[in-house]
């Protein structure tokens, strides 16, 4: 039903941030080929997730903790498989990107305390109550950083509900981590 844009297809206010894509990416996720069709959205996307990446003050790993437990908590079938990619194409550990796609207990207490933080916004769309974020704060993480995820999480609010919206195909290059929820 959705259009997959090429950059020679695609609206004109688009063009620019497909090319971004290509640049930081190596190709043009299906997704972003579909975010193409609203320019605003695709937009504020990049800049959301450019953000989270680049201008926060959790690693990488953490940052993929917060996008993972968001992509499985939303069934993103298209998500969990891209993000299973850069993190695999990153050499982070196969032990958490595991727990991350079964949705089982993390290796490391304070990425399972991110894991649980991230996972109560999600749950209680963000009324979590002060002992869920005392207990965040407990695993030393900071105030700045309880705000963060929250950046991290609108930028899979976007993608998460784009692919559920579209029927996103996985792309070639994340094929191979294939995902379906497992059931609890």
């Amino acid at each position: 039903m959705f259009t997959y844009y090429e950059p020679d297809t695609a609206p004109k206010e688009s063009k620019p941030l497909m090319e971004q894509s290509l640049a930081g990416f190596g190709m043009i996720p299906n997704l972003h080929k579909i975010l193409a069709e609203a320019p605003a959205t695709y937009k504020t996307y990049n800049q959301t997730f450019t953000s989270f990446m680049k201008e926060t003050t959790f690693t990488p790993l953490e940052q993929q903790v917060v996008f993972m437990t968001s992509n499985f908590e939303n069934n993103c079938h298209y998500c969990v498989p891209g993000h299973t990619w850069m993190m695999k194409s990153a050499n982070m550990p196969d032990d958490v990107i595991n727990a991350l796609r079964n949705g089982t207990e993390l290796p490391d207490t304070k990425l399972q305390a991110l894991h649980d933080f991230t996972k109560a916004l999600l749950d209680t769309r963000g009324h979590i109550g002060d002992d869920k974020l005392n207990a965040f704060l407990s695993a030393g993480y900071s105030k700045r950083q309880a705000l963060e995820v929250l950046t991290g999480l609108a930028a899979k609010l976007i993608s998460n509900f784009t692919n559920a919206l579209t029927h996103t195909d996985v792309d070639e290059a994340m094929k191979a981590y294939a995902w379906e929820k497992p059931e609890k």
